[in-house]
């Protein structure tokens, strides 16, 4: 698994977690899924498992899994979520648009480079 890039100033919770979101918003995992079981990721990400926790406590709080008392971590069945991704990326292209135009970019010419580049 290519869950922690140790060159990434970002903390290995954070990581995780980001993983995590980026996978139930895909739809790689399924509404219910059950989530790898703390001990188990620790061991298979070679990291503490208060790590992982943290990293669960981080999606539950966002509201992307569920805790089961005794069972474990599930994904949560959310419409929300992809919804809620949607509009914080467009609000991130409204930022870099705003900062494009403050430096004289035509944005159109931003979008188009953007979309060459995507293609290589």
């Amino acid at each position: 698994m290519d869950f922690i890039d140790y060159q990434d100033s970002r903390p290995i919770y954070e990581q995780i977690a980001d993983r995590y979101k980026f996978l139930i918003l895909k739809g790689v995992m399924a509404p219910d899924e059950q989530m790898p079981s703390v001990r188990k990721l620790a061991m298979e990400l070679s990291t503490n498992p208060n790590t992982v926790q943290k990293a669960y406590m981080e999606l539950e709080r966002e509201g992307y899994i569920y805790a089961v008392k005794g069972r474990g971590n599930f994904v949560r069945a959310d419409e929300g979520l992809w919804k809620m991704k949607k509009k914080e990326l467009a609000e991130e292209l409204r930022e870099i648009f705003q900062k494009a135009k403050e430096l004289g970019i035509d944005v159109d010419e931003l979008v188009k480079e953007a979309k060459e580049d995507d293609r290589n």
